[in-house]
């Protein structure tokens, strides 16, 4: 069976975490290439116009995005253009403060036997411990499950994207409003079909905590912050209560 191509993103100056994902991998027998972080102040400014856009911000963020979390976006955004430049069906992405667990080969060999089609966008590798689970079914032979959400948990940790999904990303998410965590939840908005592994196959590394690319989102510091936060949220809840999520059915082909 092909193995999908699996890449990670880091910055240049990273050189620690860089070498921990390599050992990583190499320790479970997978190969991955380095895919150069995007930092937002290196990019002229036309090419940041086509990415970011400051009235989506306002539109559609309680705050305005800081340049890493621009970067970070942009980041992932490459990866979906690297996919699409090959001729490979789909593609892993990791951020590079991930641990990878023992179980990840095995529900890559089961992503990467799934059927290449429009069923699927994004299978997310990461997710909570208590998952807020519309429908399941295992994952081909593993010990794991394929899983469609009640609601998409955040984190663009790690994650298995389509060309399909790439599309759609690059077609809706060019120029960009809001963090790419975020947006990935906001599904509704682009079609896009996301599953996910259960339990996690990957983990926040104790790294995470202080990401390199973007500082920490602090806690609103205004009430007009705080306002506009819960107002999203407040929509993000509403349409997930009218919107039926895509079931795991769909893409395993199996009987709902």
């Amino acid at each position: 069976m092909p193995s999908l191509p699996i890449v990670y993103i880091n910055l240049a100056k990273d050189v620690e975490r860089r070498e921990r994902m390599e050992s990583q991998l190499a320790n479970m027998g997978l190969s991955a290439s380095r895919l150069p972080a995007v930092w937002w102040n290196d990019l002229p400014v036309q090419i940041q116009s086509q990415y970011f856009c400051e009235q989506l911000n306002q539109d559609q963020y309680f705050k305005p995005m800081g340049n890493g979390e621009k970067g970070c976006y942009c980041s992932h955004l490459t990866a979906c253009e690297k996919l699409l430049g090959s001729d490979a069906p789909a593609m892993v992405v990791f951020e590079d403060d991930v641990r990878l667990l023992p179980t990840l080969p095995q529900a890559l060999n089961a992503i990467a036997a799934l059927p290449q089609d429009a069923s699927w966008d994004m299978i997310k590798l990461f997710g909570r411990e208590k998952e807020k689970i519309a429908s399941r079914a295992p994952l081909g032979e593993s010990t794991l499950e394929l899983i469609s959400y009640q609601r998409i948990p955040s984190f663009a940790a790690g994650y298995v994207i389509s060309r399909a999904g790439a599309q759609k990303m690059l077609a809706t998410r060019r120029p960009f409003g809001r963090p790419v965590d975020v947006d990935i939840r906001f599904w509704l908005e682009n079609g896009l079909r996301v599953f996910g592994v259960y339990p996690s196959v990957i983990a926040l590394d104790d790294t995470s905590e202080v990401s390199s690319i973007w500082a920490q989102r602090e806690a609103p510091a205004d009430l007009a912050q705080r306002l506009r936060k819960f107002k999203m949220k407040l929509q993000l809840t509403w349409a997930n209560s009218r919107a039926t999520p895509p079931h795991v059915s769909e893409v395993l082909k199996t009987k709902s």
